[in-house]
């Protein structure tokens, strides 16, 4: 019965040892894993720092252009109406260019014959230095307003796919850290598992080693009466093959003591061998 039940408790033992190192198996591979995340987390996080530093350069790129974009306007704003008033009294690049398509129509039509094909010449000549000077004021305004326009724009797009780059890798990092967290909390779990199993293990080895004890002591007990029985067993032969002689002077001497008497010391010493 005591073997049975240590083999029962031994059988529980390997089970559990078995659970115990499954479970810090898997333990020392997440913990690994969580290293690796923690690794992955930590090296997004000083990409972001950089790529931080780039926005916040594009940003103030950005809102440097638009406030010269502002100033500009406001400047041209001020000036609208002198400038208004003035470009009223000098023709556009697109009129004069007119004037001097019909001028040179008209002269072609045979408009200036004679002296009058001076007059032609000279209004030629006036009207294209008109032409050059209303074409460079209008397009250096343009040009300074159009570019700063562009430039916002491109700042703009610069400064938007930088922040979109910081949002991506800010996205990464959160998710290696929260995989991370997750490992962890799974690291934890299994690790309260293995302790129990290593505490299961550890009182199922108590109770089969003390069970193993018991069956050692009764498996001395049994040899013991063995050994005692076969003792007898050979005591009984001895006598029947010496009589009855000894028999009848034990049971005399055991008469004698039952009846009260006192056994002298060669007697004690005969029931004693007997």
């Amino acid at each position: 019965m005591r073997r049975d039940g240590r083999d029962e408790w031994n059988s529980k033992v390997r089970k559990y040892l078995d659970q115990r190192n499954e479970l810090n198996s898997r333990v020392k591979d997440l913990i690994a894993e969580v290293q690796t995340q923690k690794a992955v987390r930590d090296e997004v996080n000083l990409m972001v720092r950089d790529l931080k530093d780039v926005r916040a350069e594009h940003s103030d790129r950005l809102k440097d252009i638009r406030e010269k974009l502002r100033a500009k306007l406001e400047e041209q704003k001020q000036q609208d109406v002198p400038q208004q008033r003035k470009r009223d009294k000098r023709p556009s690049a697109s009129r004069i260019k007119g004037d001097m398509e019909r001028l040179e129509k008209k002269y072609e039509t045979g408009g200036f014959p004679g002296n009058k094909e001076r007059d032609y010449h000279k209004k030629m000549k006036y009207l294209s230095i008109a032409l050059k000077e209303a074409s460079k004021s209008e397009g250096e305004g343009e040009g300074n307003i159009r570019y700063l326009k562009d430039a916002v724009r491109d700042a703009e797009r610069l400064q938007e796919d930088a922040h979109k780059t910081v949002e991506k890798a800010v996205k990464k990092a959160q998710e290696a850290h929260d995989l991370m967290v997750e490992l962890s909390e799974e690291v934890d779990r299994l690790r309260g598992k293995a302790n129990s199993a290593h505490l299961g293990l550890t009182n199922s080895k108590r109770e089969a080693d003390a069970l193993h004890s018991q069956y050692i002591v009764s498996l001395r007990c049994v040899h013991s009466i063995q050994d005692m029985m076969k003792a007898m067993d050979s005591r009984e032969k001895r006598e029947e093959d010496f009589g009855g002689a000894e028999k009848l002077e034990v049971a005399d001497l055991m008469s004698k003591l039952m009846a009260g008497g006192t056994l002298s010391t060669e007697e004690l010493m005969a029931l004693r061998r007997n």
